[in-house]
């Protein structure tokens, strides 16, 4: 048991300052959900009032403990029941975010993803492939930028361990390498405009116009928690895509809505509130989408879960 030391008031506020968006960041990116990130950085903190840990190890500590507690929070996520598919729970990410987030094409595995293209929707559902302690691994060493040693110190293994680890996680991500999601400013005005496009023609019930805007394969994966009314699996096809958001659209176009355009996870998403929900329809709704190489809508992703979306500022 290590021993305990004591921290000043102005120690503990200096370093919830320095650390918490950090810890912040990985337990995001470990669970998937800001609920569950704010959970293990408030318990990281208490364990460090209780415990505290020499002044100058810290900080370690703190990512050593967070670390541990994130990976128990995503086991216990996927041991319970959840009704539907899941989505991630999305974030904003700000301008000033967007800027200091460069993705960098550096060979060093430490530079391997950037830290916007690591809270994209497509990089936290490929995650999803990784065993707990996988994903701790590829977070720590190819996204936080720690070394082998430092990932070994704060997961409870041997390096070698780490390797065998890393190596595998990098291995499951390959489908996803093949086709990264980098949110550079293009890619962003091209998400942009295919939303913008995309909402014009649901509200005018172009039907013809809303499938010349999707990929022939396109799909759609809708995720309330059991909440609200939602498709209990993915749906799949151009037509079938296009009659469910036409329907829907024209449903919530009765009771009014409020739609704004705003930067989440990295890329541009449509806000939705409706003003006058009837029966189980969500009162908010987060729409975003990805795009083949053609630049056609080819995954839509609706988040309706309330608490999911309790990040989010709504009109």
């Amino acid at each position: 048991m290590e021993p305990a030391h004591t921290h000043t008031t102005g120690d503990l506020d200096e370093l919830y300052r320095a650390e918490r968006r950090r810890l912040w960041a990985l337990a995001y990116r470990m669970t998937g959900t800001a609920e569950d990130a704010d959970d293990v950085v408030q318990e990281a903190f208490a364990r460090l009032l209780a415990h505290a840990p020499e002044p100058d190890r810290s900080r370690g500590w703190l990512v050593r403990t967070a670390t541990n507690l994130a990976i128990d929070a995503l086991r216990r996520r996927r041991r319970r029941a959840y009704t539907g598919p899941w989505l991630p729970a999305p974030i904003e990410t700000s301008e000033e975010e967007w800027l200091a987030a460069r993705p960098s094409d550096a060979a060093d595995p430490e530079a391997r993803y950037g830290t916007l293209e690591s809270v994209t929707f497509a990089f936290l559902l490929a995650l999803e492939a990784l065993s707990p302690r996988q994903r701790a691994v590829l977070l720590l060493r190819d996204v936080m930028g720690q070394s082998a040693r430092e990932t070994a110190d704060a997961i409870g293994v041997s390096e070698a361990n780490v390797r065998v680890l890393h190596h595998r996680a990098r291995q499951a991500m390959d489908d996803y390498d093949e086709r990264r999601c980098i949110p550079t400013a293009a890619l962003r005005e091209r998400h942009r405009a295919a939303l913008e496009s995309l909402m014009a023609a649901l509200e005018a019930q172009d039907g013809a116009r809303v499938e010349a805007l999707l990929a022939e394969s396109a799909q759609t994966t809708t995720d309330a928690a059991g909440e609200y009314t939602a498709l209990a699996t993915p749906l799949v096809g151009r037509d079938r895509v296009a009659r469910l958001y036409l329907v829907a659209t024209l449903h919530r176009q009765k009771g009014g809505t409020q739609r704004e355009i705003r930067l989440v996870n990295g890329l541009p998403a449509l806000l939705v509130r409706l003003l006058h929900p009837v029966r189980r329809q969500a009162p908010h709704t987060l729409l975003r989408c990805e795009l083949d190489a053609a630049g056609r809508i080819e995954v839509v992703h609706a988040v309706l879960a309330p608490r999911k979306l309790a990040a989010l500022r709504f009109s």
